[in-house]
């Protein structure tokens, strides 16, 4: 995994999560904290995952994958799925300030890679949501909101880049969905921002902490932008079980 060791590097030695500490956040916040991270547990600054599922490449294919995820500093996907019977392997990855994406198939011929602005803007986007998804334990790096009982809001600066990802909390703190309007260009749409929505299906505790572990992920270019989170069905490319998580 290219770049590994830079985002391993960057994690602190941990400190615990105690109720004191988040007395000043909103209460949606509290409850989905909670819920999250186990009074005691290390406050990790990464986490490493494997996961596996689905993605929609024309057609439904399954893929294996591992991520390291270390928010703000970056993210780096690796995985594996098949096309037409042949391995194809790459990563995506945000990192040094840089979103990049490098697919070959067969290990030699590129099939698809990216560099540049957009996918840089895009890259901040996934990492904000993920990290705030995927990693309950980086909230200190975040500033938080509640507009509702039912809603918490993290902002985040990367890179001088804001996005606002939006937390859906369920009555016992368990996250519902999250969403962000991220950019990109889905279904070849010009690039600009559109709502991304992560639905989650499951949840597992690892070391204390709790994270989603079955969701879904959509595209939802017929959102209105006012809470209506219906969407259309053809944004949802991205099905994900985690299978291991190891938090530092």
């Amino acid at each position: 995994m290219p770049g590994k060791e830079r985002l391993t590097e960057t994690a602190r030695t941990p400190s615990q999560f105690t109720l004191e500490g988040i007395a000043p956040l909103p209460e949606p916040v509290r409850r989905w904290l909670t819920h999250s991270i186990a009074i005691g547990a290390s406050l990790a600054d990464s986490v490493e995952l494997s996961m596996r599922g689905k993605i929609r490449l024309g057609r439904w294919r399954g893929f294996s994958a591992e991520e390291i995820l270390t928010p703000p500093y970056g993210f780096i996907w690796a995985a594996a799925t098949r096309l037409l019977g042949v391995p194809v392997t790459g990563f995506d990855r945000y990192l040094d300030g840089a979103g990049q994406m490098r697919w070959r198939l067969g290990g030699l011929i590129p099939v698809m890679s990216g560099a540049g602005p957009d996918i840089t803007r895009s890259a901040i986007g996934r990492l904000a949501a993920e990290g705030t998804a995927l990693l309950p334990t980086a909230y200190r790096n975040a500033a938080w909101n509640a507009p509702n009982p039912d809603t918490a809001v993290a902002a985040w600066t990367i890179d001088g880049q804001r996005e606002e990802v939006r937390l859906r909390i369920g009555p016992d703190g368990e996250l519902i969905d999250v969403l962000i309007h991220r950019w990109g260009s889905p279904n070849d749409r010009p690039y600009a921002r559109y709502p991304f929505l992560m639905t989650v299906e499951d949840e597992r505790t690892f070391s204390g902490i709790t994270i989603p572990t079955q969701f879904r992920a959509s595209w939802l270019t017929n959102h209105d932008g006012n809470g209506n989170r219906d969407g259309d069905g053809d944004g949802e490319f991205f099905r994900a079980e985690i299978t291991t998580a190891t938090f530092r």
